[in-house]
């Protein structure tokens, strides 16, 4: 990370295609191995995108890490927290297996997981805690309003 001072949580939501749950999308998506052709028709738009997140916590409330908590990953893309830009390079990305518009919210299991990561994670870091939606409003919304902070 440079030497940079992780000090943010971005907190996001993701499911490939949107609202499906349990499929490889997501894997896939941070590996860089979608493939438009074979895979669903929704991934066209993703075709030629680089992102990654530190982790994600599936439905189940198991956990993936795709990136180290101490390398860069590419889950905030143009982002601004207190008048600090490109929040990618101070902040940890984490991904919850969701739908903004999904009403069920996200299941006990993930806010259970998500709970015990961050309590983890405050061994080794000092930070805030913010969504997607507060460092990128004109492009992004999520986790979204059933998000139970």
């Amino acid at each position: 990370m440079n030497n940079i001072k992780i000090d943010l949580v971005v907190l996001h939501c993701i499911s490939l295609p949107e609202g499906e749950y349990k499929g490889e999308g997501i894997d896939r998506l941070f590996l860089n191995k979608l493939d438009k052709d074979l895979d669903h028709k929704y991934y066209e738009n993703l075709k030629d995108l680089k992102v990654s997140s530190h982790v994600v916590i599936f439905r189940d409330g198991s956990l993936k890490q795709y990136v180290s908590f101490l390398d860069r990953a590419w889950h905030a893309g143009e982002s601004e927290y207190k008048g600090r830009f490109d929040c990618n390079d101070f902040s940890i990305g984490i991904e919850l297996e969701g739908c903004v518009k999904d009403k069920n919210g996200y299941t006990d299991h993930q806010y259970s997981c998500l709970h015990n990561l961050l309590e983890d994670l405050k061994s080794n870091f000092d930070f805030e805690i913010t969504t997607h939606k507060d460092i990128a409003p004109d492009r992004k919304d999520d986790p979204g309003e059933y998000f139970d902070f």
